[in-house]
């Protein structure tokens, strides 16, 4: 780590391998991105350029991919430009903010998966009340909340940790790794306590709406349960999947362990290489009102 007055730069310990597999690693990573880039874009237009399907559901997908979009952005071109330089290196102040961004793309993640699951849970269990509980003024406030509720939670931890006299500061694997000059458990706890209150609560929620669904649907007939299900198939494979994905990243940072270098920097990227492929194919297949407009754009070309 290089030190002046102004400004630390610091070495990126997550890279591996680069001198020997660099283009290759280029070439894929960069295909990834344009892949990520074009599906996402092209269900948001099919959303945005159709307005039956301007309804919450389909509000809170767009919201979802939009999400994506601002996970991807925020890793892959510093990502792009450290596999063709002969050394990685970071900024502090760069490092804070994309750590900062990374971490309120993750929080945003789980607070869209819930609001999309009360959507759901409202619409076949209580299919009456949706109109009144899930109106236009419903919907924008829970969007305003998703994304302004998970940047003050994960500022206050930055804002903490840089006030915290770091003597020393490593960006590994795109995660802010610290090590204080003094007592660092304030910051440790708040990061635990983040943690636990940006997935917890959600997960229960979730399950909650989902069994409720689960017992209506059993109760239903077969037509019922044909259209629940695909309406609330990809949201729940899509939970899964990020939650799964989440949790052996937050494993690896906070249980030591003799994982390899590579092994530690696929599973980081994970969370922003799987999600943002994934949801989009999975709505744009599964969600027949999505996905018969998708087919339609496409014969038109």
């Amino acid at each position: 780590m290089d030190v002046d007055d102004n400004m630390t730069r610091i070495i990126l310990g997550g890279h591996v391998q680069l001198s020997k597999y660099r283009y290759f690693y280029f070439s894929i990573t960069f295909l990834l991105f344009i892949l990520i880039i074009c599906s996402n874009t092209v269900v948001l237009y099919v959303i945005y350029a159709h307005e039956s399907l301007h309804k919450p559901m389909y509000i809170f997908v767009a919201a979802l991919l939009m999400n994506a979009l601002f996970g991807s952005i925020t890793v892959y071109p510093k990502l792009l430009v450290d596999l063709l330089s002969a050394t990685q290196t970071i900024s502090r102040p760069a490092c804070r903010l994309q750590s900062f961004l990374i971490y309120v793309y993750a929080c945003c993640e789980f607070t869209l998966l819930s609001a999309m699951a009360f959507d759901r849970y409202v619409s076949i269990c209580r299919p009456l009340q949706y109109h009144s509980l899930v109106r236009t003024q419903t919907v924008k406030l829970i969007l305003v909340l998703a994304f302004c509720l998970p940047s003050c939670k994960v500022g206050i931890g930055i804002i903490l940790s840089t006030n915290a006299g770091l003597c020393k500061i490593t960006c590994d694997n795109y995660s802010l790794v610290k090590a204080g000059c003094g007592d660092s458990s304030v910051i440790n706890a708040y990061g635990l306590f983040v943690m636990v209150l940006s997935i917890v609560p959600h997960l229960i929620f979730i399950v909650f709406s989902y069994t409720k669904i689960l017992i209506i649907c059993l109760r239903s007939s077969r037509d019922f349960r044909r259209g629940a299900l695909n309406t609330c198939l990809p949201h729940l494979v899509i939970f899964l999947n990020f939650t799964i994905i989440v949790m052996f990243e937050v494993i690896q940072n906070r249980i030591p362990s003799g994982i390899p270098h590579i092994v530690r920097l696929i599973v980081s990227l994970l969370y922003v290489v799987i999600p943002p492929l994934f949801n989009p194919l999975m709505y744009g297949f599964k969600m027949p009102e999505i996905s018969q407009r998708l087919v339609a754009l496409f014969k038109q070309k």
